[in-house]
């Protein structure tokens, strides 16, 4: 499987490199375009300032100029928190995508948004302070709606980005069960 893997708020860090190792390791080609120039951060609060200064639209558009090279070929579209919001415009938008694998984060539907049952797995922390259960209940009914197949998985008591060994939201036994059905998931499209 081909995968565009989008990187979180705090940029291109170690642990997604690690990810893409990890999904290459079981047989998948993985891009990782850094849509922050080399730029890495400690806090969220300092990403997001940095998000806001390139701009949603800027974001958008480096995430389209990474994938349009591979996209004939059928992406996953994938990403951390921020980086899965991108993900999931991307693949929403793009006929050939194969799934979406939303790691921490999901973004809202663009109005008349339409898909042909693409496979979505999301993994979300319990509670996540940035993905609210009101939020998630209706991104799901919504996601639903545009003619998702969707999954989600979500793992009480974990931080936010319970992927990322490099961070204090970090959980061993969540992240390992992320990444086996993760990996599954993939495996399965």
């Amino acid at each position: 499987m081909n995968i565009m893997l989008f990187h979180s708020t705090y940029g291109l860090r170690p642990a997604v490199h690690a990810a893409a190792d990890r999904l290459r390791a079981a047989g998948h080609q993985v891009q990782v375009p850094d849509l922050f120039d080399g730029r890495t951060f400690d806090t969220v609060e300092e990403g997001m300032a940095h998000q806001e200064e390139i701009g949603r639209d800027e974001l958008l558009k480096r995430a389209v100029l990474a994938s349009a090279p591979h996209s004939d070929q059928g992406l996953v579209y994938a990403g951390f928190s921020f980086g899965g919001s991108l993900a999931q415009h991307l693949a929403l938008a793009d006929e050939k995508a194969r799934g979406l694998l939303l790691l921490h984060g999901t973004a809202d539907l663009e109005d008349g948004a339409s898909v042909d049952e693409l496979p979505v797995q999301l993994h979300i922390a319990d509670p996540d302070p940035f993905e609210p259960h009101d939020w998630l209940t209706a991104w799901y009914l919504r996601m639903q709606r545009a003619g998702a197949d969707v999954e989600v998985h979500s793992y009480p008591g974990a931080g936010h980005l319970f992927t990322d060994p490099d961070l204090d939201d970090y959980d061993a036994e969540a992240a390992e069960e992320a990444w086996r059905t993760a990996v599954g998931f993939l495996d399965s499209l």
